[in-house]
């Protein structure tokens, strides 16, 4: 577990340090004065000045950070952020983001190039490896009661004196509706780990979360030549961007219209992700990797937002002075950027306290 932990916290900590680093390779392009690249936050352990740049370690190990010269305005010189034309000032913010999205397609290529397990119907044939797999789990279902977690595969059903094996979907939801209200007992894989447990299918589960409470999906793995993976890779993240867009609007939209989160739907902070990242870890390599990539393309979305404190707000404020052929008053932006910057901590403290309720 210590050693789970560890690596979910150097797989985060690097998609932070290659977001900075996306940041400083641009200002450098630009000619732009990178003062101080820091991994974590100060005080500072060591730094080494190579060129205009002290690369630095610092103590508090949450993050990474880039201070680019002028950024916060006041310096005037040839190397400064605030002297270079706006749309290279925009790349340089934007720089950070698509880092993100260009982590992800590396990782998903990688992930890809081992094998995967890729969704198919009940109806394919000549499959290797097919599973049923958990992809939702219903809050105090059946299925959580039990111990089930997304990506665990069915692949036995001991119902009464019948011992059926399992790969298609259909035939698991048949032997579920045949025994509703008894106890069965499911043979389940995860990782490299088999298991037994037992659940008890409900006669009248809540709407739209079945009588165990799952959502299931068969899979085949599939795996991908060096050469195709990036175009599949690349094809993935497209996907899943647009999925993580989508589901961000079904949430703002039950949220306007009054009708709550959607069903499933979580907010996670940093306690949440790791929780996950080690649960994810006990399923293999791929879906490690997979998990890193998602949580990277939502990295890049929530930074692309446009509020002030995320590059998102940066780029507004950019785009205002584009407007205005001036910029925007750096007091006006200093005081905004604190302003929203003390409410998402406000807010990462309210999600961290969640997740510690759902962990115990």
């Amino acid at each position: 577990m210590v050693f789970t932990i560890i690596i979910a916290f150097i797989a985060l900590m690097s998609l932070i340090v290659l977001h900075e680093f996306g940041h400083f390779i641009l200002a450098k392009k630009f000619g732009v004065a990178v003062d101080e690249f820091g991994i974590g936050y100060p005080p500072r352990i060591f730094g080494k000045k190579i060129g205009d740049t002290i690369y630095s370690l610092n103590l508090i190990p949450l993050g990474a950070f880039v201070r680019v010269r002028g950024e916060e305005g006041g310096i005037e010189d040839i190397k400064s952020f605030a002297k270079k034309p706006i749309y290279q000032r925009m790349l340089i913010v934007l720089g950070g983001v698509v880092m993100f999205w260009i982590i992800s397609w590396i990782l998903i290529s990688i992930a890809l190039s081992l094998g995967v397990p890729a969704a198919v119907s009940d109806e394919a044939q000549g499959l290797i490896d097919p599973r049923v797999r958990v992809i939702m789990i219903a809050p105090n279902s059946p299925a959580e009661q039990a111990g089930l977690m997304p990506g665990d595969a069915v692949i036995k059903i001991n119902a009464g004196d019948s011992r059926t094996e399992i790969d298609k979907v259909v035939e698991l939801q048949e032997l579920v509706r045949e025994n509703l209200g008894k106890e069965i007992f499911l043979t389940i894989e995860r990782g490299e780990k088999i298991f037994e447990t037992g659940l008890t299918p409900r006669k009248e589960p809540p709407e739209n979360e079945g009588a165990m409470g799952v959502g299931l999906i068969r899979t085949s793995t599939k795996s991908y030549p060096w050469y195709e993976a990036p175009i599949h890779g690349a094809i993935s993240v497209v996907d899943l961007t647009i999925g993580a867009v989508r589901g961000w609007g079904m949430v703002i939209s039950n949220l306007i219209n009054g009708q709550g989160m959607p069903a499933g739907a979580q907010v996670m902070g940093p306690v949440g992700i790791f929780g996950l990242l080690a649960k994810m870890s006990s399923l293999g390599a791929s879906y490690f990797i997979q998990l890193i990539a998602t949580i990277s393309i939502f990295l890049a979305l929530f930074n692309i937002l446009p509020i002030p404190a995320l590059d998102g707000g940066k780029l507004v404020f950019l785009g205002i002075e584009a407007i205005r052929k001036k910029p925007v008053s750096q007091k006006v932006e200093q005081n905004l950027t604190v302003f929203f910057f003390y409410l998402l901590i406000l807010l990462l403290i309210f999600v961290t306290f969640k997740d510690i309720q759902r962990l115990f």
